[in-house]
């Protein structure tokens, strides 16, 4: 009986629980239009916008200068790169890509282009 009781309360109170989540969802997409954050997130997503790293930032997660050489960034990355490949994290690994093709993109502009 008391097993019958609790099993009720469990699915009328997950019941409630789900209709509370729906009812602040549809509330934060109404919030969100008013503030015309919905309308710019859809516009990012369409051109597909994304912040771009600076040079600054790229010199320094591959701890490098403006004087270091090409071939020095390549080890800086490689070493970072597998490192992060084996007990980091993908979202570090991922910087460490960005980073060496925001750098590789600079060393083209300047013609000193990036050995293949």
């Amino acid at each position: 009986m008391a097993s019958k009781i609790l099993a009720n309360l469990i699915v009328m109170g997950g019941g409630i629980l789900a209709r509370a989540v729906v009812q602040a969802y549809r509330q934060a997409l109404a919030n969100a239009a008013k503030n015309g954050v919905a309308q710019e997130t859809i516009q990012n997503t369409i051109r597909g916008a994304r912040k771009v790293m600076t040079q600054q930032e790229a010199r320094q997660i591959l701890g490098v200068t403006e004087e270091t050489p090409w071939e020095e960034i390549l080890q800086k990355y490689d070493n970072l790169f597998e490192r992060n490949a084996k007990n980091g994290s993908f979202y570090l690994q991922s910087k460490v890509h960005r980073a060496k093709e925001c750098l590789e993109a600079i060393y083209q502009e300047k013609g000193q282009g990036p050995p293949s």
